[in-house]
């Protein structure tokens, strides 16, 4: 169970997060057609966490003001610092992360925002990889459903490319897409040591071969030849197969 108690300022809940949403809605409109598929599969009102592929800066904002409830964001702690930026990541607030760096800090205040019935947004890549592909997951989606018991939903994101700002602004309109697949309860983390740590990455590889399969072929990377397709119907377990403890019961 997490240690400490995570609160979001009332402000930002009621005040600042909805103007962003209507805002920045009306920017995204502007600059491109924008076609959500799969809003159903989203278990409103209770903690999961949402999965996605990362190539530029634009899906956290993306999928943040087009979600259907508030998410807590987790993104890159020089976020919080680039001109610009800065203003959405204050106003929005979200949970800095030291890419690379394990800081068990960070995952505890994780795990609280999960025990106090939040959703979560997190890239599994750990990094933007600046094109198209997927890069492979890092273990850490995987430990958080782990040691939460939530669901991830895995999200697949088409059109949020480094030079999509230089193309809308230029009246070319790229098309964004964000398609939610079925929740994803993962297996159970097994063995001590090594072992535990390959099943937890087994795990997260699982959660990215679930949003590859949501994607073009083109953008499934190291995962192209087992992107898990939403027809498939694998089967991944069900609610409280996951260990650790139960959040949101």
């Amino acid at each position: 169970m997490p240690v400490i108690e995570y609160r979001l300022a009332w402000w930002r809940h009621w005040l600042a997060r909805p103007f962003l949403r209507v805002a920045l809605r009306a920017v995204f409109h502007i600059l491109a057609p924008v076609k959500i598929t799969g809003k159903s599969n989203v278990p409103l009102g209770k903690p999961y966490i949402v999965a996605i592929n990362h190539v530029s800066l634009f899906e956290a904002p993306f999928i943040g003001v087009f979600w259907p409830e508030q998410l807590e964001v987790m993104g890159a702690v020089d976020v919080w610092s680039r001109p610009g930026q800065n203003i959405l990541a204050r106003l929005w607030g979200g949970i800095p992360v030291h890419r690379g760096d394990y800081d068990r800090a960070l995952f505890d205040k994780v795990l609280a925002a999960l025990a106090a019935g939040y959703p979560l947004l997190i890239a599994p890549e750990g990094g933007r990889s600046h094109k198209p592909g997927m890069r492979p997951a890092r273990p850490g989606v995987a430990y958080l459903a782990e040691q939460s018991g939530l669901p991830v939903i895995p999200v697949g994101i088409v059109g949020t490319t480094d030079d999509f700002w230089k193309k809308a602004t230029k009246g070319k309109r790229p098309q964004l897409e964000m398609c939610i697949g079925k929740p994803v309860y993962l297996p159970p983390v097994e063995g001590k040591g090594q072992a535990r740590r390959e099943s937890r990455q087994l795990n997260a590889d699982l959660v990215m071969r679930t949003i590859a399969g949501l994607l073009p072929e083109n953008y499934r990377g190291v995962y192209t030849d087992n992107a898990i397709l939403p027809d498939s119907e694998a089967k991944y377990g069900s609610p409280g197969s996951g260990t650790g403890a139960k959040f949101g019961t």
